[in-house]
């Protein structure tokens, strides 16, 4: 009869072992052993026991986790179960984030306390803007998001008290009040504006437009087709299971540091230009190209590794990122208010040559959320610089979320891996004037 476990026979000692095998909800996804029943595994009782080696955790699973689930093979993103394509269609980011964060949607009630309890927590302190001061004109603005949050660590020093959750409660309320208004600060200080502080009678989105374009006007009213495109880019966004970011989310949060700490170690780690600052890297790959008729010669280079195709292929997907297609269309929407972007024209003849090449199909290299985003961030306004710190604003609920999980998981502990050591085995001690280089 078949068991759920599996047997490891040690041709080093020729001793048998029966390790459990545990499964998630989809056992044909979630299959997995504990890295711990590895050490069972032993040449003699001296011996530390077996380790896994996974450099990059190409297919080792840190946590347990009933947030986000993907299948790569399959192109399908969900949040608590519900597809993608069904939230950016007919929900909002703050219901999206109320998603994320507790596990349903809200009704009507927590729906107005969830938001009401981020909008009047959006405001920072008026020392923040000596924070800001300290960098200069033309300082990136991701460092200063980076920076900016942590520093409220100091402004709330009760948040190290994380087991608490009440304490936990108004710093999620904080920081996702206040993402948008340190973001916004962030934009505003590399173009020498004034701040403009946030307006409680708009939207989530809305009022992060407010801050960042508003003016001399007495009141800023954002385009509703453009408020409507970013909040859907918000759902997009919002969390992506155990990526760099997430990870590092969890592992500096393992350790029971406040959570702005945490948050501002997940956007260090997003502000790689192999994570979060993927879709800058699209814009410059499409502006040297230049033209639609070098877009043949650059695929050959590609396919000779003389050149980089960025914005296609994902280390989980290996089909049509599911948010990719509905970038895709939300494109047109936000051109018939800005104007075609340009560029818009050499990424879609660019997926259109590298879709029908088998170069590119037989190794399930297909357009991920990077190729479309930066171009519609761009057609806004915003510059390719700042297209991460507006990545970091909607994670930022997806972070959170991901924060509390593992607080509350009994099993978690704080974060230390093993290693596989390579160095010298043992040397003496030699006094300077006997060493010779080597």
């Amino acid at each position: 009869m078949a068991s759920d476990s599996l047997t490891i026979v040690d041709n080093r000692t020729g001793k048998q072992y029966e390790l459990p095998i545990h499964y998630g909800t989809f056992p044909l996804y979630g299959a997995s052993i504990r890295g711990a029943d590895l050490k069972k595994i032993k040449i003699s009782d001296d011996d530390f026991g077996l380790m896994s080696y996974d450099p990059a955790f190409l297919n080792s699973a840190s946590c347990q986790s009933g947030i986000t689930f993907i299948d790569g093979e399959r192109g399908i993103l969900r949040y608590r179960g519900y597809p993608i394509e069904q939230l950016a269609e007919q929900s909002n980011y703050m219901e999206v984030a109320y998603l994320l964060m507790n596990g349903e949607l809200p009704t009507k009630t927590q729906y107005d306390d969830w938001v009401h309890g981020i909008t009047h927590h959006s405001i920072v302190h008026e020392n923040m803007k000596e924070v800001f001061h300290g960098f200069h004109y033309d300082a990136h603005p991701m460092p200063m998001l980076i920076s900016t949050l942590a520093a409220l660590s100091a402004f709330y020093p009760a948040s190290r008290n994380v087991m608490d959750p009440d304490v936990r409660k108004l710093q999620i309320y904080r920081l996702l009040g206040k993402v948008t208004t340190l973001a916004a600060m962030a934009y505003r200080h590399t173009k020498g504006l004034p701040y403009v502080m946030p307006d409680n009678d708009l939207s989530y989105v809305g009022n992060f437009m407010n801050m960042l374009w508003r003016m001399a006007e007495c009141r800023y009213t954002p385009n509703p087709t453009l408020e409507k495109a970013l909040d859907v880019l918000f759902i997009l966004h919002a969390d992506h299971e155990q990526n760099c970011s997430t990870n590092t989310m969890r592992i500096v949060a393992s350790a029971e540091s406040d959570p702005y700490c945490a948050a501002a170690a997940a956007a260090a780690a997003l502000y790689g230009p192999l994570h979060g600052g993927a879709n800058e890297a699209v814009l410059k790959m499409l502006r040297q190209i230049g033209s639609m008729d070098k877009v043949p010669q650059f695929i050959k280079d590609v396919k000779d590794r003389k050149a980089m195709l960025m914005g296609f292929g994902h280390r989980v997907y290996k089909n049509y990122d599911p948010r990719a297609k509905v970038i895709k269309r939300l494109a047109e929407e936000v051109f018939e208010v800005t104007g075609k972007n340009p560029l818009i024209e050499l990424a879609v003849e660019l997926e259109r040559i590298a879709l029908q090449d088998d170069y590119f199909v037989s190794r399930k290299l297909f357009p991920n959320v990077d190729f479309y985003s930066g171009i519609i961030y761009e057609a806004m306004g915003m510059p390719s610089e700042y297209f991460t710190v507006v990545f970091a604003v909607p994670r930022m609920c997806g972070w959170l979320a991901q924060w509390q999980e593992m607080i509350l998981d009994a099993e978690q502990k704080i974060a230390r891996p093993r290693q596989v050591y390579t160095g010298v085995a043992i040397r003496d001690y030699e006094p300077i004037e006997k060493r010779r280089a080597r």
